[in-house]
C-alpha cells in the first residue's frame, strides 16, 4: 500500500506514504529543489532540518544536464546523493510560467475537437504588442512547443515524453502533465484546457504503465485543474478521481498564490476528493499559516519556493511576530543576542544570533544565505511535526488557534 489514513481530526488527517527510498509522514511540507538542490543546502542539511521528502523540476533537468545523463548517473536520488524520497513535477507549470512572461500570448482557447490551438504570436493577435521576443509556447492538442530560457532551443513535452523523462530521472513521486490555466481565462478557455488536461492523464497512465530504468517504484499523481470555475472543478475532481492515479494534486495558478481562492476551490471540491489516496496542493506554503488552510479541509501534501526564496532576502520567519517574520537586515537586530526564534530548534536558531545573522547579511556573506534556509525550511517542517501530533491528538482547532 502507497499511503495510509492514521488518525483524523475533523477533515484534517494524518496519514504516511510509503516509498522505496523511505516513508513519508503526512501532512508534510516538501522542500523545493528545482535544480537536484534546495538552495544553498546540502544533503546533510536537508536531512536535519527534517524533510522527508523534497522536490525536484522536470523543465530544468531536461534542460540540464538532461534526464539521460542523470539516468547514467544512477538516477537523481544518486546524482545529488539524496537518499531520501523525491517528487518531480511534470514541467507543466514551467512551460505556463514561459507562455505568461511577455514572450507569448498564452492564451488556450478552444477548437472544434475540444483541443487546444495554438499560442498566438503577438503578430496575430491584435491586443498583444508587436516585440523583438520569438514566441517561446506552442499548445496544441498533442502537447507543448517551447524554447528553452538557456539558450532558445527548441523542446518539445508531450503527455509520453513529461513521463519518459520522469522515469528516467528515477523520483518516488511523479506528475501527469497538464495546462497549468491562468487564472483570467474565460470558462470556455478554461474548459478546453481541461478537457485537454483529462486527456493527457490517460496517456500518462499509458505511459507510466512502461517502467522506467530504475528498479524502484515511482508513483503518479494526476492533477485537478478548472481555474477560479466552481463547475470545471468539480468536473474535473469526478475524473481525475476516477481514474488509477496513486494520488490527486489540485493545481492551477490561484492555488498557493491565492489563499482564499485555494480555500474556495478545495471547498468545492471536499465531497469528491478520493478518501483513499494523498492529496497535494501545488504551490502552497508562502505564508507558515497557509498550511492551517489546506490541512483543515483534508491536504496531505504541499510545497512552494517561498520558505528558501525570502530566507535568501533577509526574511526569516519567526513566531512571535503577528506577521510571522522579522527582517534581519533591519538595525533593530545589530546587537540582539537572541535567536531568530525562540520557538524553533534549528541549527541557526541552536548557534548563532540575530545579531550574527545581520552581521553576515549585510556583509552579503555567503553564509548568511545557507543559516536563514535552514531556519525557514525547518520552521515549516516543525510546524507539520505539531500540526500532525495535534491531528492525532484531536486538538487541531486547539493548536491552530495559537497561531492566530
Amino acid at each position: 500500500m502507497f499511503w495510509e489514513k492514521l488518525t483524523t481530526d475533523g477533515a484534517a488527517r494524518t496519514g504516511i506514504l510509503h516509498t522505496d527510498h523511505g516513508d513519508i509522514l503526512t501532512p508534510t511540507f516538501m522542500p523545493v529543489g528545482t535544480q537536484a538542490t534546495v538552495k544553498t543546502l546540502d544533503s546533510r542539511d536537508i536531512r536535519e532540518t527534517g524533510a522527508s521528502v523534497i522536490l525536484a523540476n522536470t523543465y530544468h533537468l531536461h534542460l540540464r544536464p538532461g534526464e539521460d545523463a542523470v539516468t547514467t548517473l544512477g538516477g537523481v536520488h544518486k546524482f545529488m546523493n539524496y537518499a531520501c524520497p523525491i517528487l518531480t513535477d511534470s514541467g507543466g507549470f514551467q512551460v505556463f510560467s514561459l507562455g505568461s512572461s511577455g514572450h507569448s500570448h498564452f492564451t488556450p482557447a478552444r477548437e472544434a475537437s475540444n483541443a487546444l490551438r495554438e499560442v498566438q504570436t503577438p503578430a496575430q493577435n491584435s491586443n498583444a504588442t508587436t516585440s523583438n521576443h520569438s514566441n517561446h509556447v506552442s499548445i496544441d492538442s498533442d502537447g507543448v512547443s517551447f524554447r528553452s530560457h538557456l539558450d532558445g532551443s527548441t523542446h518539445r513535452f508531450s503527455p509520453e515524453i513529461a513521463i519518459d523523462i520522469q522515469h528516467k530521472l528515477g523520483a518516488d513521486i511523479i506528475m501527469a502533465f497538464d495546462i497549468c490555466t491562468p487564472n483570467a481565462a474565460t470558462f470556455d478557455e478554461a474548459r478546453a484546457a481541461m478537457e485537454t488536461t483529462h486527456r493527457w492523464a490517460e496517456r500518462c497512465i499509458a505511459a507510466h504503465a512502461k517502467k522506467g530504468p530504475h528498479d524502484w517504484t515511482q508513483f503518479l499523481f494526476g492533477i485537478i485543474q478548472g481555474a477560479n470555475h466552481r463547475e470545471l472543478r468539480r468536473e474535473s475532481a469526478q475524473f481525475i478521481s476516477s481514474l488509477p492515479f496513486d494520488g490527486v494534486a489540485i493545481g492551477g495558478e490561484s492555488i498557493g498564490y491565492n489563499m482564499a481562492a485555494t480555500a474556495e476551490t478545495l471547498d468545492w471540491l471536499a465531497d469528491l476528493l478520493p478518501d483513499d489516496r494523498p492529496r497535494y496542493t501545488m504551490g502552497v506554503g508562502y505564508n507558515p499559516r497557509d498550511l492551517f488552510t489546506v490541512i483543515e479541509r483534508g491536504i496531505d501534501m504541499f510545497d512552494c519556493v517561498a520558505p528558501t526564496r525570502v530566507a535568501r532576502n533577509g526574511t526569516l520567519y519567526c513566531r512571535a511576530t503577528a506577521d510571522l517574520k522579522i527582517n534581519i537586515r533591519n538595525a533593530e537586530h545589530t546587537l540582539s543576542t537572541r535567536p531568530i526564534d525562540d520557538w524553533c530548534d534549528c541549527f541557526t536558531c541552536k548557534n548563532h544570533t540575530r545579531a550574527y545573522l545581520h552581521h553576515l547579511f549585510k556583509c552579503e556573506e555567503m553564509l548568511a544565505y545557507r543559516l536563514a534556509s535552514i531556519h525557514n525550511v525547518r520552521f515549516m517542517l516543525k510546524l507539520c511535526e505539531e500540526i500532525r501530533e495535534a491531528i492525532a491528538n484531536g486538538e487541531f482547532k486547539k493548536y491552530q488557534a495559537t497561531w492566530f
